[in-house]
């Protein structure tokens, strides 16, 4: 072999040799990638190298991956923290998904088209290499929630604050927006792509349009309260998985309405702490009340002719006897009664006045409820702090089931939690229902789960709500 033959043959060899090396460095994800490019795109050669006689149609979208966005959806939508009272059941819209092939074939890293955006919601996902289902960025854009703080009622005046604390929250606010009840998604395999500036091969780019759309600004992404308590009529009542649903209804929400009523006579329910304090006549409000919010008293009958001093009206002095300034004031009479005390300003001088025969005290009203109702609904917390209603809590709340009447936390509970059933897992009442007080309190970080009384309590960390302490 000639000197020149002898070269040619070893650069032919090192050729050879980089090709064949570089080829196996992408080996390992070969079989993946290629799986993932059949899903999607049409080969031109069918049956072994066969022509096909004419164009077969396909959807965007491969049938099981449909069923597992739009399921995926309403389960997430379902389980929203604090809970949705509003939140409607998902379905499909060909014509959604129609428009969103169209946009995902564009291959354009960004919302669009424009003109369609003024009608339509849409969230936006993309990939390449190794293969993720539509529904791995389905979670993704949910997981936001950890960043996101939900605004209560009480802090919408009259518009919400946006509150997001990482990137970006819109990807979840769109998927849970209680109206938003129409879902269409493709997915669309692109040649290349510019995603912010960098060149992807095969980037497989996954749309969802929704309608009607969601994110409007200054506005919660839902009302917070029972599940399917604030469904828009047109449903019928129909409730399916926490979800307002139009058919054939899983659970069919009866809505309590809350009586107010005065209070004569209670039965006290008291566990470890107690909020309703059993006083004398004499009792002064100096001798009670030590921070900004008193206690509820109750005070016994004939109070009128003891010698309890009252100084004051409307307004009364700390010497004064509690009791007998209630009666003074009116809100109880000489039979007794219980009575909420809350401490005010300081006055220069009070007013002598005759009247109801006698601090500032207001009686005490029950709220009749039923198994769901929660602190969140009736008395949520804020500042300063107030005095919630007497709750009256019915028969069998025990046995109903956690996800529609959850019980979160042990002693004390997210205010999202249902009444009832918290006091029962206290140990506040019985299973056959009985009288509650709640405390409101500030928020906690987290919340513990414990088996108790019957019930098994949930636990959760990281939540942005409030407190709520039965007694």
């Amino acid at each position: 072999m000639t000197c020149a033959a002898l070269t040619w043959f070893l650069v032919l060899s090192l050729v050879l040799l980089c090709i064949r090396d570089s080829a196996s460095l992408f080996l390992p994800d070969s079989k993946e990638l290629r799986q993932l490019l059949n899903r999607y795109e049409e080969d031109a050669e069918q049956n072994n190298g066969s022509n096909t006689s004419g164009d077969r149609t396909r959807r965007a979208i491969r049938w099981s991956d449909r069923e597992e966005i739009l399921q995926l959806h309403n389960k997430l939508r379902g389980g929203v923290y604090p809970t949705a009272s509003n939140m409607e059941y998902m379905v499909w819209d060909d014509e959604l998904e129609r428009s969103a092939t169209h946009w995902a074939e564009e291959c354009q890293w960004d919302h669009g088209p424009q003109d369609l955006l003024m009608s339509i919601g849409q969230n936006l996902a993309v990939h390449w290499g190794r293969y993720r289902s539509p529904a791995f960025h389905v979670q993704a854009w949910y997981d936001e929630v950890k960043d996101y703080t939900y605004p209560y009622p009480h802090e919408c005046n009259p518009w919400c604050p946006e509150r997001c604390s990482g990137p970006m929250c819109t990807h979840y606010t769109q998927l849970v927006w209680a109206t938003t009840s129409r879902v269409g998604c493709a997915v669309h395999v692109c040649p290349k792509m510019n995603v912010w500036g960098e060149i992807w091969e095969n980037a497989v780019y996954l749309v969802c349009n929704y309608s009607p759309k969601g994110n409007w600004i200054g506005e919660a992404p839902y009302q917070h309260g029972r599940p399917c308590s604030q469904c828009p009529p047109s449903f019928g009542g129909g409730c399916r998985n926490n979800l307002c649903y139009k058919g054939e209804s899983t659970h069919k929400i009866s809505i309590v309405h809350l009586k107010i009523k005065h209070n004569t006579e209670l039965k006290l329910f008291t566990h470890l702490q107690t909020l309703t304090h059993n006083i004398k006549c004499e009792t002064r409000l100096r001798d009670k009340c030590k921070g900004a919010t008193c206690n509820r008293f109750k005070c016994p009958a004939n109070c009128l002719n003891k010698k309890g001093k009252v100084w004051g009206t409307v307004s009364y002095d700390v010497q004064s006897s509690i009791c007998r300034a209630a009666i003074h004031s009116g809100a109880i009479d000489n039979n007794g009664g219980v009575v909420d005390v809350t401490r005010t300003e300081k006055f220069p001088f009070f007013v002598r006045a005759t009247k109801n025969a006698i601090f500032f005290s207001l009686s005490v009203t029950e709220i009749t409820a039923d198994c769901y109702t929660t602190v969140a609904e009736i008395c949520p917390f804020k500042r300063p702090y107030s005095h919630c209603p007497r709750i009256s809590c019915p028969a069998d709340c025990k046995m109903q089931p956690s996800y529609w009447s959850p019980v979160i936390g042990n002693n004390i509970y997210a205010d999202s939690s249902s009444i009832c059933r918290s006091a029962i897992h206290a140990g506040v009442i019985k299973a056959d229902g009985g009288l509650v007080d709640v405390l409101p309190l500030d928020k906690r970080k987290g919340y513990t789960g414990i088996l108790k009384n019957g019930i098994q309590s949930e636990r959760y960390w990281s939540c942005v709500c409030g407190n709520l302490v039965l007694l």
